[in-house]
């Protein structure tokens, strides 16, 4: 019984407010924030292809 005294406690939101509450998750950040998290994607990703080629040439190696 108790959930349902709970569900009819919770206010359903229409798509709209739904989406609203979302993007306001995202809110606008700086210019530097963003620049920081597109320099810290770049880094992961050079690592990752630091690894693959090193992998790579570590395979080279066996078959020679």
């Amino acid at each position: 019984m108790e959930k349902a005294q709970i569900m009819t406690g919770t206010r359903k939101l229409s798509v709209e407010e739904a989406l609203k509450k979302i993007r306001a998750d995202d809110a606008p950040k700086s210019r530097s924030a963003r620049r920081d998290k597109e320099m810290d994607a770049l880094d992961e990703e050079i690592k990752r292809m630091r690894a693959q080629r090193l992998r790579l040439e570590r395979n080279q190696r066996k078959r020679d």
